[in-house]
């Protein structure tokens, strides 16, 4: 604005640089905070990493934060307040976690545990970050391991395979007729153990899914998952009872589709159905499923091949192995995971009374259910999800 004399009058640029009025208050604050951001990333620089998680989802409504819904506690919930206290991010990351880049591997259910889970983010690089973010977690959440990571990655779709392990007890692998008041003292007959591991070996390879979730068609795409590695391991005693853990790796799971590859097994073992459902449950007609109880899923470890084969050997990131922290993991699971399944299994009889309805599932196919399958392509598919 020119005044008659022709000087440039800079009263309404003077007011908002001293503050007066709404627009100048809010710049004001606005370059305030700029200068405070600017000096933090100044003295502690941001860097995208992947943090090694460890818990016990007893108590938790799975791993993914739910916005609004502040009485269902997740991990995430708690991980984010130790990032803001330990000073790892700002304030307002913790309200949208886009802001930090945030991803994890997989997205466990509630109550499952994990002793490998991997999570990707940006974050200020202060000094003993794991011994901070540690002091303000539960000692049911720990954070094992730190590594810089490229600032594309993505630990979701990074991710090349997952591995989990499901701990039960052996009494789930007893004949139909077996009287579940007495399962602490059953014992897994070697011969029985050797079909139980014929049967999860006939998952591995690719197959068609869709009667191991919900909402998924059955000429969904989507529903065919590549399994890798599915056994039973040699039983052994805990409490008095005897327990099994079974490992399963795949290049992703979708939601429950782990408990009820598991749950199908145990309905044969115990004669409530033939071999030939496993060829039936990957066609297109619906088969009655079982899922065998969430208590015992555990997510074991995340798969990175492509990424170390690409960034791992180039002199500035390390692999995505932790080697160096399997003692850490080892002694958390003991400490944590192990003695909770156990506990709430003897205590809770999970197991047992998951088992009391097996006889209500129809394992024959049926043709209206092939044709609710096909009527339900058209609704929208579910999508991945936890386990």
């Amino acid at each position: 604005m020119m005044s008659p004399s022709g000087n440039v009058q800079n009263k309404p640029l003077k007011r908002v640089e001293e503050g007066s009025g709404e627009l100048g208050e809010h710049i004001r604050k606005k370059l305030k905070s700029d200068v405070e951001q600017t000096g933090d990333e100044r003295k502690h620089p941001k860097r995208k990493v992947v943090l090694l998680l460890a818990y016990s989802g007893k108590g938790y409504y799975g791993m993914q934060r739910n916005a609004g819904s502040s009485q269902f506690k997740t991990i995430e919930d708690e991980l984010v307040t130790a990032l803001i206290k330990s000073g790892c991010i700002p304030d307002n990351h913790g309200d949208d976690m886009k802001k930090m880049s945030f991803q994890r591997c997989a997205r466990t259910d509630k109550g499952v545990s994990a002793a490998g889970q991997v999570v990707s983010l940006k974050l200020w690089m202060i000094e003993d970050i794991k011994e901070k973010l540690n002091s303000n977690l539960p000692p049911q959440i720990r954070v094992l391991g730190l590594k810089r990571v490229t600032g594309g990655f993505n630990s979701k779709n990074s991710c090349d395979a997952r591995t989990y392990s499901y701990m039960l007890p052996t009494v789930a692998f007893a004949p139909k007729d077996y009287s579940t008041e007495n399962s602490i003292a059953f014992r897994l007959e070697p011969e029985t153990l050797q079909r139980v591991n014929c049967l999860f070996g006939s998952y591995k390879g690719t197959h068609n899914f869709h009667n191991f979730t919900s909402q998924k068609a059955a000429r969904d795409p989507s529903a065919r998952r590549y399994i890798t590695e599915m056994t039973c391991g040699e039983p052994f005693v805990r409490g008095g009872a005897e327990f099994a853990e079974i490992t399963v790796r795949g290049q992703s799971f979708m939601m429950h589709q782990i408990r009820k590859m598991i749950g199908l097994v145990i309905a044969v073992v115990k004669g409530y159905s033939g071999d030939e459902v496993f060829k039936r449950s990957w066609g297109e007609e619906k088969v009655d499923v079982p899922k065998a109880p969430g208590l015992g899923l555990v997510l074991e470890k995340v798969h990175f091949d492509r990424y170390n084969k690409r960034f791992g050997g180039d002199g500035l990131h390390e692999c995505l192995e932790w080697t160096e922290e399997e003692q850490a993991i080892l002694a958390f699971k003991e400490e944590h995971i192990y003695p909770s399944i156990v506990e709430t299994e003897c205590q809770e009889g999970s197991m047992a009374s998951w088992m009391a309805t097996l006889p209500i599932h129809d394992f024959m196919a049926t043709a209206k259910g092939a044709q609710d399958k096909d009527r339900g392509q058209d609704e929208g598919n579910g999508s991945d999800s936890a386990l």
